[in-house]
């Protein structure tokens, strides 16, 4: 019998002060504890304390020169956590908040994540403390050629495929991946989310906020629900939010709030067209604070340094970071009959916002099902490389459609509960399942 509180006390012991870590660990072994004590061979083969562990870590300096000729050191982190499915997968992260605490819990959720696309991809997360704001572009190149001057060696097509994540986007992939082809004198798919000019898919960068939207529409769909018309809370307006805000009002939804560390924009005719491309170019200026928005507009409200959940919208989703919506924010969005909420960003809720989502039998999934879509379209852009073509749009989109529409299947299949539909229990089911056979059938490795 699988002893939950057992094996998280001893990982507390071993990994002290990790607590976004530990945090995804106990939400994945709290769901499938009933399933794991059905099948005494995962038991004898360990397979729970094999796959709560990561595979290999690999941690070094990144030493670079700034603009004024002094040199500048920064860690960095690659996290491979499980392969058993495929080549490991899973961003690199460029934030001042990376610590490893932050990318083992990422990579254990891309691990799952990745299983429920069902294509032939591991888990794995990387990683810097390094800050792109504020850095010249000659300082952003120096630091991503240093930082891959260490990784190189570990990754590879058919060994690690890095992407995009926050603070990596395709400045920084190209900057990184054309120092690995210099160094690997390979031009291959290693790395994914880079620029349609040499090997990138369409759609790739808004593709985890159009899967979050595709899944939201067949959770209301599993409710006799239909998006259009509905009002829809964002948060965050990177490239997640930005596909979010494209889809949903391409289904007929309106986008109602944005947010940047700054506070958030509450809008109440709505964030589309020339709005949504305003968001971008100040975006695009290396500035993320979203207050010059109600300058632009002024029939929108700023709310400095607070969370756009406390505005009344039919359906939720969080785009930012882990953790962005806690206890209180859940309560009051239970209390304002949300009909739906769906985690765009990793972990988006705390601990007690989802458990309090889901004991009150609330429409909410977790995002290593929402935010799917994002590897989905790495993996599909892993194929176009390897079979070296190109894919249209209307191509990719129809696949990223189905592969949600089939994640969809896999949590309603697991998660069913009499009338509920337990996503969170569905999707962690699922994504177990298919990672521990693997394991089963490739022995003790």
């Amino acid at each position: 019998m699988m002893r939950t509180d057992a094996i998280l006390a001893e990982l507390q012991m071993k990994h002290p002060g990790e607590k976004e870590y530990l945090q995804a660990v106990k939400e994945v072994l709290v769901s499938i504890e009933d399933v794991y004590n059905e099948h005494p061979e995962f038991r004898r083969a360990s397979i729970i304390e094999r796959l709560v562990e990561p595979e290999r870590i690999f941690i070094f300096r990144v030493p670079w020169m700034d603009d004024y000729g002094d040199i500048q050191v920064n860690l960095g982190y690659r996290v491979q956590f499980n392969n058993a499915i495929g080549p490991y997968k899973g961003g690199i992260r460029f934030h001042p908040s990376v610590n490893l605490s932050i990318l083992k819990f990422l990579g254990f959720e891309q691990t799952f994540k990745n299983a429920l696309t069902s294509l032939p991809m591991g888990g794995a997360k990387g990683g810097s403390d390094f800050a792109p704001r504020g850095k010249s572009e000659a300082e952003i190149m120096r630091f991503c050629q240093a930082f891959i001057l260490e990784l190189w060696r570990n990754i590879g097509p058919d060994t690690d495929v890095p992407a995009g994540d926050i603070g990596v986007g395709g400045r920084e992939i190209g900057y990184m991946y054309g120092m690995y082809k210099k160094l690997a004198r390979e031009n291959t798919g290693t790395f994914t989310g880079k620029g349609l000019e040499y090997g990138g898919s369409i759609l790739r960068p808004e593709a985890t906020g159009f899967g979050a939207l595709y899944f939201v529409q067949q959770m209301l769909g599993a409710k006799g629900i239909d998006i259009e018309g509905k009002t829809i809370a964002l948060s965050g307006f990177g490239n997640v939010a930005w596909g979010a805000a494209t889809k949903a009002v391409e289904l007929g939804a309106k986008v109602i709030t944005i947010s940047g560390p700054d506070g958030y924009v509450y809008d109440p005719d709505g964030i589309e067209g020339e709005k949504i491309d305003y968001l971008l170019e100040l975006r695009n200026t290396g500035n993320d604070i979203v207050e010059p928005y109600v300058e632009e507009f002024p029939s929108a409200t700023f709310y400095a340094e607070r969370r756009p959940w406390e505005q009344p919208a039919d359906i939720v989703i969080p785009c930012a970071t882990q953790n962005e919506l806690d206890e209180a924010d859940a309560a009051g969005i239970m209390y304002n009959k949300t009909l739906c909420i769906a985690e765009a960003s990793n972990m988006g809720c705390t601990a007690e916002a989802a458990e309090l989502f889901v004991e009150h039998k609330a429409l909410f999934a977790p995002g290593k099902a929402v935010n799917a879509g994002g590897v989905a379209t790495s993996g599909l852009e892993m194929t176009q490389n390897a079979m070296h073509l190109s894919w249209s749009a209307a191509e990719v989109d129809a696949r990223l459609h189905q592969i949600m529409s089939n994640i969809h299947q896999q949590c309603v299949e697991h998660g069913q509960e009499g009338d509920y539909i337990n996503y969170v229990k569905g999707a962690n089911i699922a994504g177990f399942m298919k990672v521990a056979r693997a394991m089963m059938a490739q022995g003790i490795v």
